[in-house]
């Protein structure tokens, strides 16, 4: 097993927490929660669970080999789906004039809802927009993840997987301001966004509609297949098994009662996914902040603690990075274990971020891109390092026998017994923000398969919710893996279509880059009208406002269009 890639398997915000019995040719990740199993192997397997696993087990192997498929450079292999995002991530950072170092001191007013007015069209905040992209991101890969890749690639690991989390914030911007510039306004206010739109609008608007017509197709099935294991049947598997961890394990409560962990979780997502993307919006702007300060205090009790072993830190992750010492392939084994993490942990390629965006109220795209910068620098920057120095200072990364969550867990326990319970917290949050982001790209991407039809979206609606007892209570680790092979695949067509459309991409961002450093995009003033970051819905009168405006300028628009029309006619008749 190629130690390079263990951790491939990882699915968008989580790693696997158990290796995966598909094959042993398949690299997987060997039990990182000290020695957490999946929620359903705490019990006896169902025999429905084991007949799933016969069937489904083949047919995702062979499906994640393909996807999987490894290139070898200098004796190591690399995924070619790394390399994929890699590539894309590299070109938009260059193509884009290096927006997340130029570009990202603008992105504060606009996240703070100054520069957009409450009566624009969208559904939520650019705030809420950000945590709703986060809540799908900020989880367990900063956490368990961030310890494996330290653990497979030591210090140096951590340094590649910020330099990566740079790139990344790039490729964030370019789908926010697509999904953006593609999304569909419905009558009654709703929107529909995500790259299913800028593919088959956008590649039909530079000549290209059959192409993009079915790369939006192939966008949108595998989004639906791909967001069920990634973002719902592990997500509550996992959550169940930590807490029957944290709880006493084989003589916890909750043992034998995995289907009331997942009933309970299921309500919760109930609750809010059925309100959509307002709800889910209002959710994950409180929780997000809140298990991100959590964590992000806790960390800081870890460093507070070990404050002099810092520098030291620090100076592992860059001498490590490019001098490591006894890792396959040397310095291109080290990058390519940080790069993936940093790729595979935040997500950017992927298009969530088009999904998640594409609600905001906004009338120019490209503010969402400045927006959805900050999602990598959060994710795979600022957590990522927060992990990292949490594991090097505490001196547990070279002599500890765990990794993964159960390495960070050890890490939190040098201040006190009870502090690893703050650890398990975050967890079990992190998994229930997810469980609400993925549930509402399942929905749009559907959405988009049936026109929009409210009853294909309750339908799916309930089905998530029922899938979360069913993750919580089987292991159905065959079927996550398959819908994880999925869910990478969704990089594939969303990445060509950036690709396809970075012309257009390009003359966004630029353009409003022009307009705020001209001190054109000026703060919307009153103060009142601004979308803000909490209520951001309209009065009537505000509502009524607005209306007279747009009448107004469609007017000044028909009166310019007839006046140039009766000089040309002028003109015309005095030629002829």
């Amino acid at each position: 097993m190629n130690p390079i890639i263990e951790n491939s398997v990882q699915i968008h915000d989580t790693v696997v927490l158990d290796t995966l019995p598909i094959n042993a040719d398949r690299p997987t990740l060997t039990s990182p929660a000290a020695d957490i199993p999946a929620a359903a192997d705490i019990t006896a397997a169902s025999g429905i669970d084991q007949a799933i696993e016969s069937f489904i087990g083949p047919i995702a192997q062979a499906f994640s080999n393909v996807v999987f498929f490894e290139l070898s450079v200098g004796g190591v292999g690399i995924p070619l789906i790394v390399v994929w995002l890699m590539a894309a991530a590299v070109f938009l950072t260059v193509y884009l004039r290096f927006q997340p170092i130029r570009g990202l001191k603008y992105s504060v007013g606009i996240i703070r809802g100054r520069f957009t007015r409450k009566t624009d069209p969208g559904q939520v905040s650019s705030f809420q927009a950000l945590a709703t992209e986060l809540s799908g991101t900020v989880g367990l890969g900063n956490i368990a993840g961030v310890a494996v890749a330290i653990t497979i690639g030591g210090p140096g690991a951590a340094l590649w997987i910020i330099i990566f989390g740079f790139f990344a914030m790039t490729v964030k911007m370019a789908e926010a301001t697509l999904g953006v510039k593609y999304r569909k306004i419905l009558p009654d206010g709703t929107v529909s966004g995500g790259p299913m739109y800028y593919l088959r609008d956008g590649l039909a608007e530079i000549g290209r509609p059959k192409l993009g017509k079915f790369l939006a197709g192939f966008y949108a099935i595998a989004t639906v297949i791909g967001v069920i294991g990634a973002g719902n049947l592990f997500q509550a598997n996992q959550a169940a098994a930590i807490l029957v961890k944290a709880t006493g394990g084989d003589s916890s409560f909750l043992a034998d009662k995995l289907w009331l962990i997942g009933v309970v979780v299921a309500t919760l997502t109930a609750l809010v996914i059925l309100g959509g993307i307002k709800k889910i919006g209002l959710w994950t702007s409180r929780l997000t902040p809140m298990m991100a300060i959590l964590y992000f205090l806790s960390v800081i009790v870890i460093l507070i603690m070990n404050v002099g072993e810092i520098p030291h830190a620090f100076a592992l992750m860059f001498s490590g990075a490019f001098t490591p010492d006894g890792l396959t392939g040397g310095v291109i084994g080290v990058a390519i274990v940080g790069i993936q993490r940093a790729l595979f942990s935040n997500a950017a390629g992927i298009g969530s971020a088009a999904m998640a965006h594409a609600a905001s109220k906004t009338t120019k795209p490209a503010t969402e891109g400045f927006v959805a910068m900050w999602e990598p620098l959060i994710d795979s920057v600022i957590v990522c390092t927060l992990t990292s120095l949490a594991i090097i200072t505490t001196g547990l990364y070279g002599s500890s026998s765990e990794d993964g969550i159960g390495l960070t867990s050890e890490a939190f326990a040098t201040v006190a017994g009870w502090f690893p319970i703050l650890l398990t917290i975050c967890v079990v949050l992190f998994a229930f923000s997810t469980i609400l982001a993925y549930g509402y790209y399942g929905q749009q991407a559907l959405g988009y398969l049936t026109g929009n039809s409210r009853k294909a979206d309750k339908a799916y609606q309930i089905f998530w919710i029922l899938a979360v007892i069913v993750g919580a209570s089987m292991s159905l680790e065959s079927v996550i893996a398959f819908s994880d092979a999925i869910f990478f695949l969704m990089a594939f067509p969303n990445l060509l279509g950036l690709y396809f459309l970075s012309r257009i991409l390009r003359l966004e961002v630029l353009r409003l880059r022009k307009r705020i450093d001209a001190g054109v995009m000026r703060e919307i003033t009153p103060a009142e009208l601004q979308v803000g970051m909490g209520d951001h819905e309209p009065t009537a009168e505000q509502i009524r406002a607005a209306e007279a405006g747009r009448r107004r300028k469609r007017d000044k628009l028909r009166e310019v269009r007839d006046s140039l029309k009766a000089k040309k006619l002028e003109r015309a008749k005095r030629e002829g």
